[in-house]
């Protein structure tokens, strides 16, 4: 029997439960297990939950709740904390260190497991993916990011079709997703778009920059069609040269947010028009009424994996998705080194998906789950007073 510690990190997802209820399930018969509380600042500290059976059945509880039930968040490692961090496991007795996250994760997990070979002690390390934005090195995609994509899509229909019936009074509505260097979700924007009258008129992503003409042309073109414009933008977009555009900065880290009221308060200028920018907000990594079913179940399947790989003794690797090449949707879990999912880096949109929107659907649509209903066509409006 091997004690195990397990940990979530970085932003959370509305599937994050699942894949830590899965790894619990799959290894909780044979091997004990401490959680790490708040990601990798209790590991800095040594702030750990004991996984008697209460604590076992309350994780069972937390598989369908969003939001990382340990506690997660961002916290920059120093050396001298990774350092401290592998000596506290070794205190107690920890053979094996679990983290469930993304880019920055695998990486600080990485260099956990150089620091425990540095001070010459045995450490079975294992990373189990996420992400909502899709930026993940090594895999197909991440649990998080279907359900994250499928809310986008259902935002963006929806409000585009509340703003058609307000066209008389706001014309044009700027929303924004998240996606620091990578547009997957805000390209998800346009899945359900079955008529041109809806949204989204433009979307804009930050693998490519922003061309204001480009922009106002097609603003312009759906003013003049439709009398309304639903645009959607990534938070790391740049508009001219103003760069991303960003609220703070917390622990050094940039956070990004605002694009929107900065393009909004551009075409407001250039066309003298109502416009009103929306950030969609953390709703998109936790909105459980909208989570995808395949995501849900892809998640619990990648913790159940990776409590099996511990069993046989695989270590320094991340569980990845790899999709099957079948006509029918469906997926295997195979182990990615941890240093070639750091060396990877930040995963953008292919050309090929941003060029050809239509196959970046084709490749989307099995990963945000069960159909969503569709709607009608929307009505034809006309200028012609009927008495």
């Amino acid at each position: 029997m091997k004690k195990v510690a397990i940990g979530q990190a970085g932003g959370p997802t509305a599937v994050i439960n699942a894949t830590l209820a899965g790894f619990v399930k799959e290894i909780e018969r044979d091997h004990s297990l401490l959680f790490i509380q708040n990601g990798y600042e209790g590991l800095a500290h040594g702030t750990y939950l004991d996984g008697d059976k209460e604590m076992l059945g309350r994780i069972q509880l937390h598989r369908d709740v969003p939001g990382a039930c340990l506690g997660s968040g961002r916290f920059p490692l120093t050396d001298e904390q990774i350092e401290n961090g592998v000596r506290l496991l070794h205190a107690h007795g920890v053979e094996v260190l679990v983290f469930i996250g993304g880019n920055g994760t695998m990486e600080a997990l990485a260099k956990v497991e150089a620091e425990a070979r540095r001070q010459n002690i045995s450490l079975q390390v294992l990373g189990l993916p996420k992400t909502v934005d899709n930026d993940l090195g090594g895999t197909d995609h991440a649990p998080g990011f279907g359900s994250s994509a499928r809310y986008v899509a259902q935002a963006t229909r929806d409000m585009s079709r509340d703003l058609a019936s307000m066209q008389n009074f706001e014309k044009v509505r700027v929303l924004e997703t998240m996606g620091r260097n990578a547009g997957w979700l805000a390209a998800a924007s346009g899945l359900l778009q079955e008529y041109e009258e809806e949204g989204p008129h433009f979307i804009a992503i930050p693998e490519r920059s922003i061309q204001s003409d480009r922009l106002l042309d097609n603003v312009n073109t759906a003013l003049n069609r439709f009398g309304y414009a639903t645009i959607v933008v990534s938070e790391g977009v740049s508009l001219g040269k103003t760069g991303q555009v960003a609220r703070e900065k917390i622990g050094g880290r940039a956070v990004l947010g605002g694009i929107s009221n900065e393009i909004a308060r551009f075409l407001k200028s250039e066309l003298n028009v109502m416009t009103r920018a929306e950030l969609l907000g953390m709703n998109q990594r936790s909105f459980s009424a909208v989570v995808s079913d395949v995501d849900r179940e892809e998640a619990y399947l990648v913790g159940s994996v990776g409590g099996k790989w511990i069993r046989e003794g695989v270590s320094s690797v991340m569980v990845s998705i790899q999709r099957n090449k079948h006509s029918r949707y469906s997926v295997r879990m195979r182990p990615i080194e941890l240093k070639k999912v750091v060396a990877a880096g930040e995963r953008v949109m292919p050309d090929a998906f941003i060029e050809d929107r239509k196959r970046y659907f084709e490749w989307l649509k099995p990963l945000i789950g069960e159909e969503i209903i569709a709607y009608p066509p929307p009505l034809q409006r006309t200028e012609v007073y009927v008495d």
